[in-house]
């Protein structure tokens, strides 16, 4: 299995165009908040302290979920190849099996959208530090890259999940378009989620990512907040309502409410994943348990 998942990275990062293209979706996002949407949102925000870091905390918040995406989709696709080509089938002879073989995809695909999300952090970062003079706190960055494992194993699951009958490249490329240039709108990053119409909220709540997005813009704004807010917990709710810092169901969720729903995405996810690989093996068992 290990093998597998050193193949399916060397694989990856082989590959600087795809590994380019992978980012694309937050790059885009990255490059759009800088050319077009920061000084706009400035404007409205003049009257709010501190408008600057509490903008650039939330764009890095939503580009790390997309990056969570993009990265562990494009580094699923292999899966599609292999099946493809029928590697897959030459693979499943060795000592994994199906199983395993799927295993070692979904580890691989965590791990990379686990690398990548550092790097665009780390870019991100580095570029607010200079223009703005942001900075971040040691537990904040610990909370941040804790965050990117969970980050990755969900999105890891979902794209499992939503790939796992195309089998062909081509639809899975274009599947990657849409999902790369959709992603920006689902997790609230492109716009913030209380300027868009009701239907469309309720889009970015039936997405995954934009829990994700939500528990980092918690981690990085959460501090300012506090001190901005002193005093007025109805404007703090209003504001993290509008900006999607904390999604509202009946009541806006709490951080433990949030990761509640991460988790239980992320196990049905997993089931639905593996659970056609399980049948699959037990009915193979039974047939030749059965001769």
């Amino acid at each position: 299995m290990l093998a597998m998942i050193k193949r399916n990275l060397l694989l990856y990062f082989r590959n600087w165009s795809g590994v380019f293209f992978s980012l694309m979706g937050a790059l885009i996002s990255f490059v759009l908040y800088i050319v077009f949407l920061k000084q706009n949102m400035l404007a409205s925000w003049a009257h709010v302290p501190h408008a600057t870091t509490l903008l650039d905390t939330w764009l890095i918040g939503g580009t790390l979920a997309i990056t969570a995406i993009t990265t562990t989709l494009s580094s699923l696709a292999q899966q599609t190849i292999d099946r493809e080509r029928h590697v897959d089938q030459d693979l499943q002879l060795t000592d994994a099996g199906p199983q395993r073989l799927q295993m070692s995809y979904l580890a691989s695909a965590a791990l990379i959208g686990v690398l990548m999300q550092v790097a665009m952090f780390a870019i991100m970062l580095g570029y607010f530090h200079v223009t703005d003079k942001l900075t971040v706190t040691w537990g904040q960055i610990i909370n941040v890259c804790s965050l990117m494992i969970s980050s990755s194993l969900l999105a890891t699951v979902v794209n499992a999940l939503i790939i796992q009958h195309v089998h062909s490249v081509t639809n899975l490329s274009k599947l990657g378009s849409i999902v790369g240039t959709a992603a920006g709108f689902l997790v609230g990053t492109y716009v913030p989620i209380g300027t868009l119409p009701t239907f469309a909220q309720l889009l970015v709540k039936v997405t995954p990512g934009s829990y994700v997005a939500a528990l980092y813009r918690q981690y990085l704004m959460d501090d300012h907040l506090t001190t901005i807010f002193k005093g007025n917990p109805g404007g703090r709710s209003h504001f993290e309502k509008f900006m999607g810092i904390r999604l509202k169901w009946s009541t806006l969720l709490s951080q433990g409410t949030t990761y509640h729903i991460i988790g239980v995405i992320f196990i049905c996810a997993l089931a639905a994943v593996l659970m056609p690989l399980w049948l699959k093996g037990w009915q193979h068992r039974r047939l030749v348990r059965e001769r």
